[in-house]
């Protein structure tokens, strides 16, 4: 068990264990001297580091990003903490759990994973069912599925977080398809499992949450459209026919448009209503998550009534929950429910010539 979690981080607190160190940099003061900077993060929260009167040969011997230990202090700097770091080592894998320093789901992943797979199962259409199977029964990449991070910062960022955010956005999909009859659920469904899933491939979450050469060059939405032509292939093998190429076009037509619009990544924007549900859907989950989290979540340090600017709301968010509930959810449906008369329905026919006949006595 950690002694120390950074959340509870306040001035003057020693520093002495293992933390996930990210985004060094080598900097030089005004007059010359080195020192380094970067990031320190546990499961619990991540702040800013400076380590003064350092060199080349330190910094050289530190990961690009990984585990270190750390002896330092907490300081004050501008209103934010930042540590002061000391001195730096290896950290031996044996002197601490990966669990208290790698943010994970507080959800189950392998009931999440099950329910994904079920709704998968569901799909109707016999080439689409084959593609997605070819998917699933790919054991490394569904094991990596499982415990990858839906970003390396933002939304999901925890092992585990890109399931969760998949099957958040399956279940709405599974939800709001009964309203608009004309939307494809076999497309919804398939389009959503498969948008986000080069991130398996894009992100590096063995030791620290941050990109892969690949991921950096190439990306998921590219990524994610070529392994369709891959598993195209194999579900052919499985059908002993040809998946139809419109099919193909109009999935990797899904994924390459998921987000919007090209200036937040998107290849193409959205050109289909099944694309247009895609993105909406998914993009309302990932946005929903990190407002809760910034407004609501229990680890959230600031203070007062507002978060800091937040780019991606273009604003600061209102945090408090101004009309909490005044009893448990289940209990006022039923009380509604129990307690509320049918409602009535007073029908008043009248006739045009009654009225008249009857305004002429």
């Amino acid at each position: 068990m950690r002694r120390y979690f950074l959340k509870d981080a306040v001035p003057g607190d020693l520093l002495e264990d293992v933390y996930v160190m990210t985004g060094k940099q080598l900097a030089a003061t005004s007059s010359g001297k080195f020192f380094i900077k970067g990031f320190l993060s546990d499961r619990t929260s991540q702040m800013t580091f400076r380590m003064w009167n350092a060199n080349r040969e330190i910094f050289n011997s530190l990961p690009e990003s990984g585990f270190i230990r750390i002896r330092g202090r907490v300081e004050n700097y501008q209103n934010n903490l930042q540590a002061i770091v000391e001195s730096v080592g290896a950290a031996s894998g044996s002197t601490f759990d990966v669990g208290d320093l790698l943010p994970q789901t507080t959800k189950n992943i392998p009931q999440m994973f099950a329910r994904v797979v079920e709704l998968i199962e569901s799909v109707q259409n016999r080439h689409l069912a084959a593609l997605l199977q070819a998917y699933l029964d790919d054991k490394d990449l569904m094991e990596n599925f499982a415990k990858a991070p839906a970003a390396s910062t933002f939304h999901h960022a925890w092992i585990g977080g890109l399931l969760e955010h998949t099957l958040n956005a399956m279940e709405v999909a599974d939800a709001i398809v009964r309203f608009y009859p004309g939307l494809s659920r076999d497309l919804l469904l398939a389009g959503i499992f498969l948008h986000d899933i080069a991130k398996t491939w894009e992100l590096s979450y063995g030791s620290a949450f941050s990109y892969t050469d690949g991921g950096m060059l190439v990306g998921h939405i590219v990524k994610s459209a070529m392994w369709v032509e891959h598993k195209a292939k194999i579900a052919e093998q499985t059908l002993g026919e040809k998946i139809p190429q419109n099919l193909i076009d109009v999935i990797q037509h899904i994924i390459i448009s998921h987000h919007g619009e090209p200036e937040f990544g998107a290849v193409k924007t959205p050109g289909t209503p099944e694309a247009i549900a895609v993105h909406f859907i998914e993009n309302m989950d990932a946005k929903l998550m990190m407002a809760l989290g910034a407004c609501r979540d229990t680890h959230c340090t600031g203070e007062g009534n507002f978060t800091e600017y937040m780019k991606v709301f273009s604003g600061r968010l209102y945090r408090p929950d101004v009309a909490p509930a005044d009893a448990p959810v289940g209990e006022a449906l039923d009380a509604v429910t129990e307690t509320a008369p049918p409602p009535t329905m007073q029908i008043k026919i009248t006739n045009p010539l009654f009225e008249s006949a009857n305004s002429k006595k």
